[in-house]
């Protein structure tokens, strides 16, 4: 398998620095992501039922291989308090092959670890 957009970037954003880590913990513990980060807080400027918001939230960068991504997605989408969650997906082109390599066998199996 090429180190090639066989992984991905995943980025969630949720309200606080607790719910942010319960996220992150949840997709490393169903073997869904081999490795998130949490940072923020940051500011999210954004239109939601007709007006504009301006609210704090924390991100949550996920890696993943690509093949658990439908997984992920749907994991992030019933776990989460929002009624329709940011998850974005970007293709790893690129990186250390140690590391990708690390990604995808973290991510092998279908339940915790």
């Amino acid at each position: 398998m090429s180190e090639r957009a066989d992984v991905v970037r995943v980025e969630t954003t949720i309200d606080d620095r607790e719910g942010a880590e319960e996220l992150a913990r949840s997709v490393i513990e169903n073997r869904l992501a081999a490795c998130a980060q949490v940072g923020g807080p940051h500011r999210s400027l954004y239109r939601w039922e007709g007006e504009v918001r301006a609210d704090e939230e924390w991100k949550v960068v996920i890696k993943t291989a690509s093949d658990r991504l439908d997984d992920l997605v749907a994991h992030l989408v019933e776990i989460h308090p929002y009624d329709v969650p940011e998850v974005v997906a970007l293709p790893v082109v690129g990186g250390n092959p140690g590391y990708l390599a690390w990604v995808r066998d973290e991510t092998r199996g279908g339940g915790p670890a």
